[in-house]
């Protein structure tokens, strides 16, 4: 099988697995076959944001994992950075999530990174026009420009950059501050101010302007998605993360 860490748009892209697997093998330990590495993965996602001075919030457990992984369905199902507001709305919307949940969630990138070649096309080739995206600053479009290389190379590069430039290793709200000066990196973020008429316009405006609220709606928004058709029958305690099959 081919699992979801080696789906494409997760190559040179997902890191810290070494973390998880630290994390498995002591429980292993202390309590085998007792916690399943989804509900791992569920509280060190937020850990992590804990960690980085953003909110904190329950997670409930009692997860198993399932039988089998699929790298297929992790490509269909993930949103593409160059998808429209719309089209993330409706694969939201498809899994019982709003449009205040796709802006809070899409708040997830006050930290983290992107591969310059997911967005090589944006600073250089937007849709095919031959010209950067009109939507970027043009302060933000140099800068990444800059970082990311020439268009020959851009497209190929492993170079990775801030997804907020302004403070990259902390979660706050400042990609929404961000949006609101044309700075979003992936073009999947700057729709969700830039589309005419569009809900998330107003979350926006509200998370970029009032950080308490954009915490409590993320934590309210992962607790929705870690509530999404959850396995408890069945399935298996995995004893060891690495491992994508079956065989125990």
């Amino acid at each position: 099988m081919t699992g979801e860490k080696n789906a494409r748009p997760n190559q040179n892209s997902l890191r810290g697995f070494e973390v998880v697997d630290a994390i498995k093998a002591e429980l292993e330990a202390a309590c085998p076959s007792q916690v399943s590495c989804a509900d791992i993965l569920a509280i060190a996602a937020r850990d992590a944001v804990v960690q980085a001075h953003g909110p904190s919030w329950d997670v409930r457990l009692g997860r198993r994992d399932g039988l089998f992984a699929s790298g297929a369905v992790a490509e269909a199902a993930l949103p593409s950075p160059a998808e429209s507001l719309a089209a993330i709305v409706a694969r939201f919307d498809a899994l019982g999530l709003s449009e205040l949940d796709v802006a809070a969630l899409s708040g997830g990138h006050t930290i983290g990174r992107a591969r310059c070649s997911i967005v090589a096309s944006r600073l250089y080739n937007f849709s095919g026009s031959g010209r950067p995206d009109t939507s970027l600053a043009p302060s933000y479009l140099q800068l990444f420009q800059s970082f990311c290389g020439p268009a020959s190379t851009a497209s190929s590069s492993g170079a990775v950059v801030d997804l907020d430039v302004s403070t990259g290793d902390t979660f706050d709200n400042k990609y929404y501050r961000n949006l609101k000066v044309g700075r979003g990196l992936l073009a999947s973020d700057q729709v969700l101010l830039s589309t005419p008429g569009a809900a998330t316009i107003s979350y926006v405006n509200t998370f970029a302007a009032n950080q308490k609220a954009f915490f409590s709606a993320f934590a309210a928004s992962m607790v929705k998605m870690g509530n999404i058709g959850p396995l408890t029958d069945g399935g298996q305690i995995r004893t060891s993360c690495r491992v994508v099959n079956a065989a125990y």
